[in-house]
């Protein structure tokens, strides 16, 4: 259930339109702002799948939220299809879910037990000719080890004389590099060994495991070569907080167009624990696109059989051979956020456009000692705007390199009837201004007045803009230098009579004068040296890429390569449409080893039914 909470501070002054959601944090009054607002109260245990929200592995509270910490006595076997995963053997016809008396070995009764006496042969001669088990706990846990043995009475002639154990973290990047491949009829998973054992005569087994998340744990057993053996039980002990966990809000709806303000949170992350806090937004109240297939070879479609398009509640109704995917909805919704620096607290949701739908997502990243706590997030968002729609552009848009240049930074401001109005224009620049020129509105010069005129840009003061000065353009005259390729001047309007409202940014729109253009536009890598040393500074490499002139979503990929040529990484995969896009490496190859210092090659490769594109930077690697 949603509560409400209206503040009524009975202010004097104009009404406000500013509203805060809280998710979490139901022990803590509302914020204290000396204006009125609307308060959304969240509970962390709202979240519901039919809403697209989820919390894996999370001990979830009105207060906050935690990875869920594993009990070293309690067995994890009989458990892990109730935490979400599955336990699979290996059968003539590939992997499948565990049958029959498999469930003897985690059934919890030391009286009964699986035989190893050739019976899970199901064609005889044909298949896997060893007993294999994968327990997939659905997450990564940290184990602290195994345990496995025959019943009391066969203890001494039933035991196990050779097995295999192994482990995989579920990285897919990782897939068909480990040592370890069990492949059958093309259904193949792989694995590190961790124990191997050729000639054991003990009948209690008792194995521990290497502090390093793990998703699935492989164990091999073949026959014995003097009579067959038996498992009683073979039980999972876990430690610590379970080492990825996630919390996904429902979708917000936030009652129409909004100016997203600032998100702010509050937890901790001790002990080398990590938060990743993301945030997306769009305009409906689905991020995804739902693919039934036809039957008819590879054709697949978004519509039901009625010719409807497939939401989430009728794509869970559609014959599992006839559900064909999910995918992102790029035409509606933009990609997740880079998550935010959890230390600074807060952060500016990366839209530059009106929003009426949002989601939040945390990444809870844990080691065994110790994982991270949530304890709320809040949002702050602006309805109605300031205006229905703010068209801008700058000219020049092409100038020399640190050659003082004359930019005319025009706006088209659209207002409608409920809208706010704004006074107040900022410019971002890439460094301090040499002077603000003139500022016009409809052709009109106004006395220039800088309300604030520092390092980061500057702020102009304006008339009131409101629905009477709709469509009246805007035109601030400066002077700047640009030291960088596709420096962005961003700005944000606001009404400085309603301080507490969120500014509304600029959308810029570039018109594109010839089509004949490659689809890769920007390719962008920060810093060009970085050092992944964990000291906190340049640990990590930002990318950033536009796509141009793209209808439908293509393959994107970046591989990462060293003055060989050899490919040594592999930094980004998905699937886009047009759009800015950003992500972010961390010098670590596919193995999740640091790459050694040196001079690297990302090459960012575009695939469409016309070929191939492809873009290429070099970076340094230091530390």
């Amino acid at each position: 259930m949603v509560v409400v909470v209206l503040i009524a501070l009975c202010l004097l002054g104009p009404a406000q339109a500013l509203t805060i959601y809280r998710i979490g944090g139901a022990d803590q009054s509302p914020p204290a702002l000396d204006t009125a607002f609307d308060f959304i109260q969240i509970a962390w245990e709202d979240v519901d799948p039919q809403a697209h929200g989820r919390a894996d592995l999370l001990d979830v509270q009105h207060q906050r939220v935690i990875p869920q910490t594993m009990d070293p006595n309690a067995n994890l076997a009989p458990q892990i299809e109730a935490l979400g995963g599955r336990i699979l053997i290996l059968e003539w016809n590939g992997w499948q879910q565990w049958r029959d008396d498999d469930v003897l070995i985690f059934d919890g009764d030391p009286e009964t037990a699986y035989l190893g006496d050739g019976h899970y042969l199901r064609v005889a001669g044909y298949g896997p000719q060893n007993k294999y088990w994968v327990f997939d706990f659905g997450g990564r846990f940290f184990i602290d080890r195994i345990r496995f043995f025959p019943r009391q009475q066969f203890q001494f002639n039933r035991f196990v004389e050779r097995f295999t154990v192994g482990v995989s973290d579920g990285d897919p990047l990782k897939e068909g590099t480990r040592e370890y491949v069990v492949d059958w009829r093309g259904s193949a998973l792989d694995f590190d060994i961790v124990h191997r054992v050729s000639e054991n005569t003990e009948p209690f087994i008792e194995l521990a495991f290497p502090e390093e998340p793990i998703k699935q744990l492989f164990v091999e057993f073949p026959e014995n070569t003097r009579g067959i053996w038996e498992i009683a039980e073979f039980e999972i002990y876990g430690k610590g907080a379970v080492a990825q966990a996630t919390y996904t809000s429902n979708i917000i709806d936030l009652g129409g167009p909004a100016v997203l303000g600032p998100i702010r949170w509050g937890g901790e992350t001790p002990g080398g624990s990590k938060i990743d806090l993301s945030i997306r937004t769009g305009d409906d109240d689905d991020p995804n696109t739902y693919w039934r297939s036809t039957f008819r070879g590879e054709e697949r479609t978004r519509f039901d059989s009625r010719g409807r398009p497939l939401t989430l509640a009728g794509y869970n109704r559609l014959a599992r051979g006839e559900q064909d995917g999910i995918t992102a909805d790029t035409e509606n919704w933009e990609f997740w956020s880079v998550p935010f620096e959890f230390a600074a607290g807060q952060g500016t949701v990366p839209t530059d456009r009106l929003r009426r739908y949002v989601q939040i997502n945390a990444d809870f990243h844990s080691n065994a000692e110790t994982g991270g706590r949530l304890d709320y997030i809040e949002l702050a968002v602006s309805i109605p705007p300031v205006a229905s729609s703010l068209i801008a552009e700058i000219f020049p848009s092409r100038v020399a390199a640190r050659t003082p240049t004359l930019f005319t930074y025009t706006i088209d401001p659209r207002l409608e009837a409920d809208d706010l109005g704004f006074d107040r224009l900022a410019i971002d620049t890439p460094e301090r201004v040499q002077g603000v020129e003139a500022v016009r509105i409809g052709g009109v010069d106004i006395a220039v007045e800088t309300s604030r005129l520092d390092d980061d840009g500057f702020e102009v003061v304006l008339p009131r803009i409101d629905r009477q000065r709709s469509r009246e353009q805007i035109e601030v005259y400066f002077w700047a230098e640009v030291f960088a390729f596709n420096t962005v001047f961003s700005g944000r309007v606001r009404d400085s009579t309603r301080p507490f409202e969120v500014p509304q940014p600029i959308t810029v729109q570039v018109d594109l004068l010839n089509l004949d253009q490659h689809i890769i536009g920007t390719f962008d890598l920060n810093p060009a040296v970085f050092t992944p040393n964990g000291d906190g500074v340049n640990d990590q490499l930002q990318i950033a890429f536009d796509l141009l002139y793209l209808v439908n979503t293509i393959d994107v990929e970046i591989m990462v390569y060293d003055l060989a040529g050899r490919a040594v990484a592999q930094a980004l995969r998905l699937q886009a449409a047009s759009g800015h896009f950003t992500s972010t490496w961390n010098g670590r190859d596919d193995d999740t080893k640091l790459l050694p210092p040196g001079l690297y090659m990302l090459r960012l490769t575009t695939k469409t039914d016309e070929g191939e594109e492809h873009s290429q930077r070099l970076i340094s690697l230091v530390y």
